[in-house]
């Protein structure tokens, strides 16, 4: 492992898989570098591990490869990928005294140098600060595991919940990483199914021992309707992925924001009287549509059009079960919105009847 200089930041990216995470890594390492300004000297240090380089050859960046037997050593016991992430940051700690480890779904509002104000000793730095561990009782988490912590004296009903997508720790604080992996270990077999064991994992090891603070107001952290942001971020990679770091590139930064495009009041709610004219199942799913179609100013937001379709299918699917192609065509074709959706029409039947989900 590369040894870091004492006086440096170290803005840390574990991205692996699929072409879409390396994608989500890229905009989030220039968006951070959009907004500390001087990208002939930048005042952190970007690690970046990785299963491929290529992704990010034309940013300025430390490459770390990862081969299989690393990661599925860092998964093990359980090949919980989520462990990773612990085992990563307390080996970067090792060698340097202040580290921000950031997920791949996320993009900077303001300077990272921000982030790093806020690593203190005694301090955890997450993403967010949720709600308190006994507001949910009939979470798997709550139901599996309250008895066993509140037995060791770990955790209770109080205990401040975290989103993981940023742990920021200065190194002196690195052992309560080491005991968040051994409960990810020993918690697991108990609560596999639980999406936030990682970050929960993290919050009992920090209970009573580290303060907590957030950075939402730093960082846009997009784990719900990832769809829409990422078609924001492929388009911003179409246009800039040749010149990420020109001034155009890094200009369009900032027009992919943190809001789910939606069309004006008035707009939505002609949308919404439309929709009175086809049966009552498909209504939202013709103003979800809508949604995709309208010609907003901002570029990356029409990008998300495809997305909007989608989220449509899959949403009216959900309520009312699997659409068939022929009922698809045939409530795309209503006088209605045919009138509505004008040359788009085309577009959208074309895209949700090779969908998979079509």
């Amino acid at each position: 492992m590369q040894h870091c200089l004492p006086s440096r930041p170290q803005l840390v990216y574990l991205a692996f898989g699929p072409a879409t995470y390396h994608q989500e890594a890229c905009f989030s390492i220039v968006s951070a570098l959009a907004h500390l300004g001087n990208l002939h000297a930048p005042a952190i240090d970007i690690q970046v591990y990785t299963d491929t380089a290529e992704p990010y050859a034309r940013l300025p960046v430390t490459v770390h490869l990862l081969d299989e037997a690393t990661r599925t050593a860092w998964n093990a016991p359980h090949g919980y990928h989520f462990r990773s992430k612990h085992v990563l940051l307390r080996q970067v700690l090792r060698d340097c005294p202040q580290a921000v480890l950031i997920d791949t779904d996320t993009f900077f509002r303001h300077s990272p140098l921000q982030l790093f104000q806020r690593v203190k000793p005694g301090t955890l730095l997450c993403n967010a600060v949720g709600g308190r561990y006994g507001e949910d009782q009939k979470c798997l988490l709550y139901k599996n595991l309250l008895g066993i912590l509140a037995e060791r004296g770990l955790a209770d009903c109080k205990m401040p919940l975290v989103n993981s997508g940023v742990i920021g720790l200065c190194a002196e604080n690195a052992e309560v990483l080491d005991r968040s992996i051994a409960m990810m270990d020993e918690f697991h077999p108990l609560a596999r199914s639980a999406y936030t064991l990682e970050e929960f994992c993290l919050a009992v090891a920090a209970y009573r021992h580290l303060a907590l603070a957030g950075c939402t107001d730093v960082i846009h952290h997009y784990w719900s309707r990832k769809a829409q942001f990422r078609a924001k971020i492929q388009a911003w990679l179409r246009k800039h992925g040749d010149d990420p770091l020109g001034e155009a590139a890094l200009a369009d930064v900032l027009l992919v924001n943190d809001q789910l495009p939606r069309p004006p009041a008035w707009q939505r709610l002609g949308y919404r009287a439309l929709s009175l004219t086809l049966p009552s199942r498909e209504r939202q799913f013709v103003r979800e549509l809508l949604y995709g179609c309208y010609p907003y100013p901002n570029e990356f937001d029409r990008a998300c059009a495809p997305a909007w379709w989608d989220k449509a299918l899959e949403n009216l699917n959900h309520r009312h079960g699997q659409m068939a192609p022929e009922e698809l065509r045939q409530c795309l074709r209503h006088p209605s919105l045919r009138l509505s959706l004008g040359e788009r029409r085309k577009d959208i039947e074309a895209h949700l009847l090779r969908a998979p989900h079509a």
